[in-house]
């Protein structure tokens, strides 16, 4: 493989800084060749994104990134290669958007409380989109706010479970969000494995056996949440339960993301990637120009 493949990155339609536009620009000039926009529960910028990257010359497959959970703990699934037009999908996603907009008012409430008020409304003013206002749209209002100096400190003062603005959504099951991929025609993908807390579930033995055993079918093995020796252990997980394996930066933005596009090292060739049967990935095979 000579090219560069990202499958996971997002724009303004949910809580990227980027507009489409930009960030396919963006990506075209760090030489990704094949590349999916998996807005949060949203799919307002597929076409928009796959215009603009068939003009820059990269191939595209449309996306999205599911909020699920399973066993109570929140985990995110790509779906790529969707038809973004099944009313299947709109109509869950349609929903999962509603409940983000009800944790969002709950969010506020939560930080009023403890006396910092208005933070919905300095929220929603980062949110291009006012049908999908998340954590992030938070946490960038409280940085600028001067509450806080980082998203690591946001996250780790407020958000997280038993912090005073963490508030408890519960989310379509996993089984449900990788079955309305399938439906769409889509190849579902469980995003950074490693970013979730499942010690008490089996670790991530635990839920990769679970997200297979659901119909799931790739994982991202390498991705900016993992360090090298997760890379090594979600490709030995990978193999052992026969899931593809994808790759991702999971760009947000160029001040806030940990990679940038093109860093990441490729898919280990040992590896079934996620792309082997999709003729859009020839290109990641041919020559530069």
């Amino acid at each position: 493989m000579t090219g560069v493949a990202d499958l996971h990155c997002h724009s303004r339609y949910s809580d990227g800084t980027l507009a489409v536009a930009d960030l396919m620009s963006l990506a075209h000039s760090r030489g990704v060749r094949l590349i999916a926009l998996t807005d949060h529960d949203e799919l307002g910028g597929v076409a928009e994104a796959r215009g603009y990257a068939q003009g820059f010359g990269m191939q595209f497959v449309s996306g999205v990134e599911i909020s699920s959970e399973w066993q109570g703990v929140s985990v995110h699934i790509v779906g790529l290669r969707i038809d973004e037009n099944h009313p299947a999908l709109q109509q869950s996603l349609s929903q999962i958007r509603e409940q983000r907009g009800e944790r969002a008012r709950r969010m506020d409430a939560a930080f009023a409380a403890i006396g910092i008020v208005d933070v919905l409304a300095g929220a929603a003013a980062y949110a291009p989109n006012p049908d999908l206002i998340s954590r992030t749209h938070f946490a960038r209002h409280l940085i600028d706010r001067g509450v806080c100096g980082s998203m690591g400190e946001v996250f780790a003062r407020f958000m997280k479970p038993g912090k005073p603005g963490y508030v408890k959504q519960q989310w379509l099951p996993m089984a449900e969000a990788i079955a309305v991929i399938r439906a769409a025609g889509g190849r579902a993908v469980l995003a950074h494995p490693g970013r979730y807390e499942v010690d008490q579930h089996g670790g991530a033995n635990g839920l990769l056996k679970a997200f297979a055993d659901a119909g799931g079918e790739a994982v991202e093995v390498v991705c900016a949440a993992h360090h090298p020796p997760e890379w090594a252990q979600y490709a030995a997980l990978s193999r052992k339960f026969n899931l593809l394996a994808s790759i991702g930066s999971d760009f947000h933005s160029p001040s806030e993301s940990r990679v940038r596009f093109g860093d990441l090292p490729r898919l280990s060739p040992t590896l079934k990637p996620v792309w082997h049967d999709w003729p859009e990935s020839e290109v990641l095979h041919a020559q530069p120009a």
